[in-house]
């Protein structure tokens, strides 16, 4: 990939009126990262992906722990709660995952 994307299923693009390619605001408690929207089936419809290895607005490693394992020093297995919105969209564009089965088919 030329550069940083968050991977979506098309049920949670739907439901954040994202398309391929828009420029998402992902947020955590400890940072925030901007990239483009990359929507596939093959992620659950409750996930969201972003690849750790760009640097600038689209470092994902700004929303994660930055924990080592204290005996052989590896990263702790990345994952965290997250807001996923378009970037600079209102209070309204903004949603959290809900479980598929609450997604609208």
């Amino acid at each position: 990939a030329p550069g940083p994307f968050v991977e979506l299923h098309p049920l949670l693009a739907r439901q954040l009126a994202v398309e391929e390619g828009d420029a998402l605001a992902v947020t955590s408690r400890r940072g925030r990262a901007v990239a483009p929207a990359r929507i596939t089936d093959t992620i659950r419809p409750d996930t969201v992906f972003m690849p750790f290895h760009w640097p600038g607005a689209g470092r994902a490693n700004t929303l994660t722990n930055p924990a080592l394992d204290p005996t052989s020093k590896m990263p702790e297995f990345k994952l965290c709660a997250v807001r996923v919105e378009a970037a600079g969209a209102t209070a309204t564009a903004t949603a959290t995952a809900k479980p598929a089965e609450e997604l609208p088919a």
